[in-house]
């Protein structure tokens, strides 16, 4: 199974139908299932894989880069090259050159939903390329899960139950031979309301890092 859908991906028609309503009303963007972004170093080289709800309208959908053009990769990004998960300087624009260290980032959903709102049809149809993501990486060791619905995806994706593995925001799961790490998602709305601080956040990636040196 394909790791990324086609362009022109009809498996979900009202996400296909809603892409299209923006191409044509801004053709300049990217506006079409958002691939992975991976290190220059190559799919051997990642270990930790950030799972994400879906692309935001005018973030990763406009620009084409996975959290990229919206708050949420304002946090997400500074706190990857904070610990030497990225290196070089986020911009918020796919072409800024920064790069993923050991790390890669996908959705659960590739393509933008309506309101940011994935159907649960939208978000089963979608697993399919999640479950090819997560073996593309042969030595994946941790999956950081961003918000209750990647990460219950996730779960599934990886042939767990959802209730022997729940949402818990800074808790620990072994699933297989992979630590899943779930994290509210660092979405302007749930730093706005104190959902998620940034220290929080932090706390998250400290543990991740310390995991994966150990």
């Amino acid at each position: 199974m394909a790791a990324e859908p086609q362009r022109d991906c009809p498996l979900c028609p009202r996400l296909h139908g809603f892409i299209a309503e923006w191409r044509e009303r801004e053709p300049t963007w990217h506006n079409a299932p958002v691939p992975t972004f991976t290190p220059p170093e190559g799919d051997a080289s990642v270990r930790l894989l950030i799972v994400g709800l879906a692309p935001g309208l005018r973030g990763a959908n406009r620009t084409g880069r996975p959290f990229t053009g919206d708050y949420a990769g304002d946090l997400l990004y500074r706190t990857m090259i904070a610990h030497g998960l990225a290196r070089g300087t986020y911009e918020a624009r796919p072409d800024d050159g920064m790069q993923l260290v050991g790390a890669a980032i996908t959705n659960a959903v590739r393509c933008v939903p309506p309101q940011n709102k994935p159907v649960g049809a939208e978000i089963a149809t979608c697993r399919r390329f999640l479950s090819a993501t997560v073996e593309r990486f042969e030595n994946l060791q941790a999956i950081l899960t961003l918000g209750t619905i990647a990460h219950q995806s996730t779960v599934r994706a990886l042939g767990e139950r959802v209730a022997a593995v729940p949402f818990r925001h800074g808790e620990r799961y072994e699933v297989g031979n992979l630590s899943i790490f779930p994290s509210y998602h660092c979405s302007r709305y749930n730093t706005n309301t104190g959902v998620l601080t940034e220290a929080m956040f932090v706390s998250v990636f400290s543990r991740i890092s310390e995991f994966l040196r150990s």
